[in-house]
C-alpha cells in the first residue's frame, strides 16, 4: 500500500524527507539519486508525486490488469490530497495507456486483452485499410528454446552475459499472406514455464499472455526501423524472394520502472502494407 503523504499542501510539493520503513522519499523516489550533486532538493510538482506512488501501485501488483482502481475521491483521502491533484495524476497515466477511463464505470487498469491496446505495438497496416479490416493475425511459432544470453542480448535486456533466455521465433501471417517473421527473446526468470504449446494454443495477443500467466505487462516500448533485403531462409519463411526488400524493426518493450524485458527484431514485408506511427 502507497505510503500517505504526511503534512503534504496542494500549495507547496513535497520535501524529500522518506517514507518510515521505506527509504525513499514520499514521491517513491531515492533522494540521494534524484538530488542535484551540489545538494540541492530537486522537487516535482505534487500531481507527478501521485502519479509515482499509483505507479508503485501498479508495479507492485496491487490492482492487475483489468482491474477498477479506487475513485478519486479514495485515492484523495489516501494519498491526503485534492480530488484534482489525483484526477491530473490519472489523466497522465490515462494518456500513457497504463489506465482507462469508463464513463460511469471508474478507472481501470489497461490490459493488452483490450481491442484498443492489443494493436497499440502492431504498426503494419494494409494500404487499403486499417487493422480492424484486416483481421487478426494468424500466428506460427517455429520455435521456443532456452539458451544462454549472447552479450548483445543480455546488454539489450539489462542481463548478464549467460544468464538464462527464452527465444520465440515465430510467423504472423494476415488472410494466409505471411507477412512479420519475429524473433524474440525474454528473460528467463520472469518467463520460466512459457512453452511452445502454452504460445501456440494461446489465441490472444501476446502481450495479454505475458499479463495473465506471468504478472508482466508491457507499457513502453522504443523502437529502431531500417531497410534490409531477404536472405535465402528468411524468403523461405515469409514467402517472398531471396532479395526481397524488408523492413527491420528492433524493440526493446519495457515493463514498470523501465525494465526491459522484451528485445523484438522483426522483418516485414511491405509490398501490400505500411508502417504508420503516430507522432504527437
Amino acid at each position: 500500500m502507497a505510503t500517505p503523504l504526511s503534512h503534504a499542501t496542494e500549495a507547496t510539493p513535497l520535501d524529500t524527507r522518506t517514507s518510515p520503513g521505506t527509504g525513499v522519499s514520499a514521491s517513491g523516489e531515492n533522494p540521494s539519486a534524484s538530488a542535484p550533486a551540489h545538494g540541492t532538493p530537486a522537487f516535482s510538482p505534487l500531481y507527478q508525486q501521485i502519479k509515482g506512488l499509483i505507479l508503485r501501485s501498479l508495479q507492485s501488483g496491487e490492482w492487475k490488469p483489468g482491474d477498477v482502481i479506487p475513485s478519486e475521491f479514495d485515492l484523495a483521502a489516501r494519498f491526503r490530497v485534492s480530488q484534482g491533484t489525483v484526477r491530473k495524476a490519472i489523466d497522465e497515466l490515462a494518456t500513457d495507456n497504463l489506465l482507462v477511463r469508463r464513463q460511469g464505470k471508474g478507472t481501470f487498469v489497461a490490459t493488452h486483452a483490450e481491442q484498443h491496446i492489443q494493436y497499440r505495438f502492431l504498426r503494419l497496416l494494409p494500404d487499403t485499410g486499417d487493422l480492424d479490416g484486416q483481421g487478426p493475425a494468424e500466428r506460427r511459432i517455429i520455435e521456443c528454446k532456452r539458451q544462454r544470453a549472447s552479450a548483445e542480448v543480455a546488454r539489450q535486456l539489462g542481463l548478464r552475459t549467460g544468464d538464462p533466455v527464452l527465444q520465440v521465433r515465430r510467423v504472423l501471417a494476415f488472410s494466409g499472406m505471411p507477412a512479420i517473421l519475429e524473433d524474440i527473446w525474454l528473460p528467463g526468470t520472469a518467463f520460466k514455464g512459457l512453452t511452445q504449446e502454452t504460445l501456440a494454443e494461446d489465441k490472444g495477443p501476446m502481450y495479454a499472455l505475458f499479463e495473465s500467466q506471468f504478472g508482466v505487462r508491457m507499457v513502453r516500448a522504443v523502437e529502431k526501423l531500417k531497410a534490409v533485403s531477404a536472405d535465402p531462409d528468411v524468403a523461405s519463411l515469409l514467402g517472398s524472394e531471396p532479395g526481397a526488400p524488408l523492413l527491420s524493426v528492433e524493440r526493446v518493450a519495457y515493463t514498470y520502472n523501465d525494465e526491459p524485458m522484451e528485445l523484438r527484431r522483426g522483418l516485414y514485408r511491405t509490398e501490400s502494407r505500411h508502417y504508420r506511427n503516430e507522432l504527437s
